[in-house]
Formats: C-alpha cells, sequence, structure tokens
C-alpha cells in the first residue's frame, strides 16, 4: 500500500491531509472546552449547534465549491481555503460570546466545504492507474481513523503542559503546513468544463450527474446507511457504555477505538479484496483474499450495517437489565441480559468493529465510482456533490439518533436507525446494476447530421463510449440501466 507514496506529488498531498487532520482533532478538543468556558453547563447545546452548523455548512457550500473549481486556479483554492481555517484558528481563543463562535465556525466549515472535494477530485488525476488510487484512497480511509484515535491521546498529553487555548494554535500550524505543502506541489491545472448557465447551473450538475448516474444513485443510498450507522456510534457510544452498561468513563475511547479498529483492518485489506495481490508478487493470503467487486463488496457490507444494528436493538430489548446507572435510555425491566451479562461489554466491542469495517467498505471505495461515472473535468463537481448530499444524510441521522435515544431509549433508536440503514441497503441493490459496464451504447436523436459528436463516433447514429452524464448526455440509457 505504501508504494503509491513514491509519487512525490501526492507524497506531499498525503502529508498535508495528515497535519490538517492532526490540527482538527487538536480544535475538537480546544472547542469543548471553550464552549463549557463560555456556556458552563449549557455547552452541549453550543456543541450541538456547532455541529449543525457544520453540517449545513457542509451541505450548502459543497454544489458552490463545485462550480468554482473550474473557474480558479485549484492551487489558488485549496491554499487559499488552509489560511482562511488557520485565521479562524488563531481567532478563536479571542471570542467572548457565544455568537462570535457561531459565526467563526461557519467560516471554519464553509472553508473546509470547499478543501476538501476539490482535494478528493485532485488525487485521482495524480493517481490515474486505478490500482494506485485504490490504495490512496485505503490511506486516507487510515489516516481518518487514526486521527480519531490519536488526536484526543495528543491533545490530552499537550494539555498538561499548556492552557487549553493554545491547541488552537497547533491548529492552525496545522494548516499552515498544509497550505505550504500544497503550495509546493505541482497540481494539474483545473480543466474548464464545457457547460453553459453561470454559476447556478454549476452548482446544479454536480447534483444531476450524482442522481442521472445508476451506481451513483446507488452510492447516495449506501451513505444513508453508513450515516445510520456511524450515527448511532457517534452519539450514543457514551450512554450505553456509561448508563446501559455502567462502565467507567475510560471505556468510551475503547468503544470508539474498537469502531476504528474494525475501520482500518478493512482500509488495510480493501486494495487486495478489490484488485488482487499483484501478479509478480504472491502472498500467503493471496487464496483467501480473492478480489470482488465494489458492488458485491460494497452492498455485502452496507446489509451488515442493519444486521449489526438490528443485534443491537435486540439485545438492548431482551437484555434490559442495567448495570449502574440505568435510566431511560436502557430501558425497562429487569434481567441479565445486554446490561449486566458478562458477555455485554464484548458484544458491543464486536458489534462496534462491524458497523466499522463495514462502513470503511463502504466509503473507502466511493472514490473509485465517481472516478469512473465522471469525465476529468467534472471530478470536481462530482465530489462536491456527493460531500454535499451524503452530509445531508449525516444531518437527519445525528438528531434522529440522538432524539430517540432520549424520548424513547436507545432500542428504539437502534431498531429506528437499523430501518433506515436496511433501506439504503435495499435502495443501493436496487438501483446499481448487476451488469454496469463503462461503455453503453445509445443513440442522439436530438443532435443534427455532421455534429462533431456522432463524427468522432465514427458519423453512425448508434454508437458506444464509456458514457458520462455531460452536456451532450443528460440521461443515462434506459435498456441499459434497468
Amino acid at each position: 500500500m505504501l508504494s503509491v507514496l513514491r509519487n512525490r506529488a501526492y507524497r506531499r498531498l498525503f502529508t498535508a491531509q495528515v497535519v490538517a487532520l492532526v490540527g482538527t482533532g487538536l480544535a475538537t478538543v480546544a472547542l469543548s472546552l471553550l464552549a463549557y468556558d463560555l456556556a458552563g453547563t449549557d455547552a452541549s447545546a453550543v456543541l450541538g449547534t456547532a455541529l449543525a452548523i457544520k453540517m449545513a455548512a457542509y451541505v450548502g457550500m459543497g454544489p458552490v465549491v463545485g462550480a468554482l473549481v473550474g473557474r480558479l486556479p485549484r492551487r489558488t483554492l485549496l491554499v487559499t481555503m488552509d489560511l482562511v481555517r488557520a485565521g479562524v484558528a488563531l481567532s478563536l481563543p479571542f471570542v467572548t460570546q457565544v455568537w462570535q463562535v457561531y459565526v467563526l465556525i461557519l467560516l471554519l466549515q464553509a472553508a473546509s466545504a470547499a478543501f476538501t472535494p476539490t482535494f478528493q477530485a485532485t488525487i485521482p488525476e495524480l493517481l490515474p492507474e486505478e490500482r494506485d488510487y485504490t490504495r490512496a484512497l485505503s490511506l486516507s480511509r487510515l489516516a481518518y481513523d487514526l486521527e480519531s484515535l490519536l488526536s484526543p491521546v495528543l491533545a490530552a498529553a499537550l494539555l498538561v503542559l499548556v492552557p487549553y487555548d493554545r491547541l488552537f494554535t497547533g491548529t492552525a500550524a496545522g494548516f499552515l503546513v498544509s497550505g505550504l505543502l500544497v503550495r509546493a506541489t505541482a497540481l494539474p491545472p483545473s480543466a474548464p468544463a464545457a457547460r453553459a448557465g453561470g454559476l447556478r447551473a454549476g452548482a446544479a450538475f454536480g447534483t444531476r450527474l450524482l442522481l442521472g448516474t445508476p451506481r451513483l444513485r446507488a452510492l447516495l443510498a449506501l451513505d444513508l446507511a453508513v450515516a445510520a450507522a456511524g450515527a448511532t456510534v457517534l452519539v450514543n457510544t457514551v450512554v450505553l457504555v456509561r448508563d446501559t452498561l455502567g462502565r467507567a468513563p475510560g471505556d468510551v475511547p475503547l468503544a470508539l477505538g474498537a469502531y476504528g479498529a474494525g475501520s482500518m483492518t478493512v482500509a488495510l485489506l480493501l486494495p487486495r479484496l478489490l484488485d488482487g495481490p499483484p501478479a509478480d508478487r504472491p502472498r500467503p493470503l493471496g487464496c483467501l483474499l480473492r478480489p470482488a467487486g465494489e458492488r458485491a463488496l460494497m452492498l455485502r457490507a452496507a446489509f451488515a450495517l442493519p444486521t449489526a444494528l438490528g443485534a443491537l436493538a435486540l439485545g438492548l430489548t431482551l437484555g434490559v437489565g442495567v448495570g449502574a446507572g440505568g435510566g431511560a435510555g436502557a430501558g425497562a425491566g429487569a434481567g441479565p441480559g445486554w446490561g449486566g451479562g458478562p458477555w455485554s461489554w464484548p458484544a458491543l466491542l464486536v458489534l462496534w468493529a462491524v458497523l466499522g469495517a463495514a462502513t470503511s467498505a463502504i466509503l473507502t471505495p466511493g472514490g473509485r465510482l465517481l472516478r469512473r461515472s465522471a469525465r476529468s473535468a467534472d471530478l470536481p463537481a462530482a465530489f462536491a456533490a456527493r460531500f454535499s448530499l451524503s452530509h445531508a444524510c449525516w444531518l437527519l441521522t445525528y438528531p434522529l439518533a440522538g432524539g430517540l435515544a432520549a424520548g424513547a431509549g436507545l432500542a428504539t433508536s437502534a431498531a429506528v436507525l437499523a430501518g433506515v440503514a436496511l433501506l439504503g441497503a435495499l435502495a443501493a441493490a436496487r438501483l446499481w446494476p448487476r451488469t454496469d459496464p463503462a461503455a453503453l451504447e445509445h443513440t442522439h436523436p436530438e443532435l443534427p447530421a455532421g455534429h462533431p459528436h456522432l463524427t468522432a463516433a465514427g458519423g453512425g447514429g448508434r454508437h458506444a463510449h464509456d458514457f458520462h452524464i455531460d452536456e451532450l448526455h443528460r440521461r443515462w440509457p434506459r435498456r441499459e440501466a434497468a
């Protein structure tokens, strides 16, 4: 997997990603402490509002960014967004009112919504070989998972030495180093997309591309399934561990670590699961890790999500005895089940590892589908639209997980989100054609004879080529999409 780092440009961008992620992790811890300083016991409400602002910025800014990328130099855009994020991080220690936090968070997340999909769309152009790009996707997944595990540890170590507001300085330093690395990297120029209309039409194109391509519609359904599982883990882990199982606070990161460990394991195995081992370097486990296509791998993982969530709901319903704490979220009744039995804690760790593995098996190959489904000039719009719509799924499932857990109990929350994940998996299986070739036969009755596109295709009416939604191909051929 590390062989892809031999590419100098990608190595610099990957380093920039890692440094920026560490800075973001430090900011997450520091922001929690800042919210407590400003709002005291209302800090949770402040953080919840900040999270809602973050998701709203991601959903609203994504399509606009996709339209802007073709109009601005790519490297200039990335470096500028890093500078904006660094400036916001340096400003946060000086706020004295909660509303100021909200304004700065909006600026920070709007800059991230511009940076992230542009960065993601650059990688497949630097690594045109699919095998290399798959390894880059796996490395990126590993970076996200390791950040979630190590950044809190690093923050805790730094807090022993410095006040929490100094963590924002580390965040700013991470963004500045990221900007310097991007500035020093030779990036492919932005290819202007030949699309009619202004900014509004450009912003709508990425969404039209995703909704018009069967495999990408399936990808959005898979994103919904992932959001249902992820929201359960991120929102309800602390209640499950502390109240339902009655365990110590230190076990909360252990549970989240199990989720991350499952994700990292799949990220490490994914290149071989998708492509198999290199032909010139067979591995002893090669016979066990037979390559599978994205559809088979991602759909199997999708159905694992509602299965694991359903097992959680069943365990909470049938085994409702609680340890120390209890509460409405733990259920009602008594008995030696989930809350008090000796297998409750290991069972939760296993379920979280399964959810992490399945999530990684869905999210990591998503970039391959986007690259296959869009022209090079349209990749920024495709990544931006997916970034926006996938976060819209999280904007739905976050409050659903928390509201149901607080109002109806953890078992109900897990059951409802298992249903959401199942709907996503079933929709993806229905939307994604079993036979999904890149080249499709189609006609252009709307084009006049002698049109350059028809001439390039040999002058005939019916022809075949790698099919992408664009200005000349506005709808997927019906027969092939069925």
